[in-house]
C-alpha cells in the first residue's frame, strides 16, 4: 500500500490541476482527487499499464458527473445583493494565487460550458489528452467528441468586432481602468474616464442606497475608489467581441462592465447584474 500510495502521490498535482480546471473550485477539486485515491486503493491495477491515464480517466468522469449534479441544481443566487456576494468573496490575494494560474477569464468561459464540451476541451486543449482516450470518459465517439471540443474552443476565443489594433487598445485602456481602481488610484482613474463619462448600472450589482446612473468623471472616479474591491476579482474579456471587464470570483461572474471607448478614454460603461442578463452575454477570453 506504500508503494500504491507514493506512487499516486507523484501523480497528485497532475490530477488536482485536471480537477480544478474542470470544476473551478479548489476544495471540489479536493474532493475529487481524494476520491480518486479511494477508488485506486480499492481497485487492481496490477494490470494497469498506464497509471496517469487510468487516474486521469477516474478523476475525470468523477468531475464529470459533478458538473452534471451541479447543471442539473443550478439556481443563481436569490435574496442577496451583488456586492453582498463579493463580501463574501474571501481574501482577494490568496484566490489570486490559485485562479491567476489558469487565468480568471478562462475559468470564466469554463463555467458556461456544457458538462461533456468543458471535459473534452480541459483534457485535449490543457492537458493534450487524445480524443480517443476521452471519447469513454464523455460517451461519445471520437468524431463526436472532437465536435465537442471545437465548440468549446470556439466558445473560448470568441469572435473580435472590432480590428486588431482597436482590440489591443481597447484592452489597454481597460487594464489602466482596472489597474488603477485596484489602487484606488483617484489621479489614474481620472486619466482614463471621459469628462462626461456615463456609468449605468442594474440595482442589484450596487450597494443599496447608489445610483443606477452617475454622471461625470470625477463622480464615476470617486465611486470607482469606493467600489474598489470588486476590482480584486475583475479581468479584461471579450463581451459581444468587443473588450469590456467582469468582476468573477473564483471564476463565477457576477458583474460585467460593457465599456465604450472613444479616442482612448472611457466615454461610457453599463454594470450588468442581472443574471438573465449575464447569461445573454458572448464571453470569451482576450
Amino acid at each position: 500500500m506504500d508503494e500504491l500510495a507514493a506512487r499516486f502521490e507523484a501523480h497528485r498535482a497532475h490530477l488536482n490541476g485536471v480537477a480544478y480546471r474542470m470544476l473551478g473550485s479548489a476544495g471540489e477539486a479536493d474532493d475529487a482527487v481524494q476520491e480518486t485515491w479511494l477508488r485506486l486503493s480499492r481497485a487492481d491495477v496490477s494490470a494497469v499499464a498506464n497509471l496517469a491515464a487510468w487516474l486521469t480517466t477516474v478523476v475525470s468522469r468523477l468531475c464529470l458527473d459533478q458538473l452534471r449534479a451541479r447543471a442539473a441544481r443550478r439556481e443563481d443566487p436569490v435574496g442577496h445583493q451583488v456586492p453582498e456576494l463579493i463580501a463574501q468573496a474571501g481574501d482577494p490575494a490568496a484566490e489570486a494565487v490559485l485562479v491567476d494560474s489558469v487565468g480568471r477569464a478562462l475559468l470564466v468561459v469554463l463555467d458556461r460550458l456544457g458538462p461533456t464540451e468543458r471535459v473534452a476541451f480541459v483534457l485535449h486543449d490543457l492537458f493534450a489528452v487524445p480524443f480517443d482516450q476521452i471519447a469513454p470518459i464523455v460517451d461519445r465517439t471520437t468524431v463526436a467528441t472532437k465536435k465537442l471540443a471545437s465548440r468549446a474552443r470556439q466558445r473560448v476565443r470568441g469572435g473580435p468586432t472590432v480590428p486588431d489594433d482597436q482590440l489591443v487598445r481597447q484592452r489597454q485602456v481597460v487594464a489602466a481602468f482596472l489597474a488603477a481602481a485596484r489602487a484606488g488610484d483617484l489621479d489614474g482613474l481620472l486619466a482614463v474616464l471621459a469628462p462626461d463619462v456615463v456609468r449605468r448600472a442594474d440595482a442589484a450589482g450596487l450597494p443599496i442606497g447608489v445610483p443606477t446612473t452617475v454622471r461625470g468623471s470625477r463622480a464615476v472616479a470617486d465611486e470607482t475608489v469606493l467600489l474598489r474591491r470588486n476590482s480584486l476579482f475583475a479581468v479584461p474579456m471579450l463581451i459581444d467581441g468587443a473588450v469590456g471587464a467582469v468582476v468573477a470570483p473564483h471564476g463565477r461572474v457576477l458583474l460585467a462592465l460593457v465599456i465604450t471607448i472613444e479616442a482612448d478614454r472611457i466615454t461610457g460603461y453599463d454594470v450588468i447584474a442581472d443574471p438573465a442578463r449575464l447569461g445573454a452575454l458572448d464571453l470569451a477570453v482576450i
